[in-house]
């Protein structure tokens, strides 16, 4: 499970983040490439835009169900 005190700063504010557990698998980013991007120089990925439709909130969840070391956290708040 994603700790939100372990998020990396480059998440913008919101429900959706990744914490420090990543391992660049690159799921996210497939899942859902409007909402995270990678950090090329720290080989991660971030939350680079919170979900705003429906649709977009459907693949962060994909996304944040999909990582295989739980990277991906939903503190609850919007």
């Amino acid at each position: 499970m994603a700790d939100k005190d372990a998020k990396y700063p480059d998440n913008v504010p919101g429900k959706f983040y990744v914490d420090d557990t990543c391992i660049d698998c690159d799921a996210c980013r497939a899942a859902a490439p409007d909402n995270f991007q990678r950090n090329e120089e720290g080989g991660y990925s971030f939350v680079a835009k919170q979900p705003e439709t429906e649709e977009e909130q459907q693949l962060c969840i994909e996304a944040m169900e999909g990582c295989p070391v739980e990277a991906i956290g939903d503190d609850g708040e919007e």
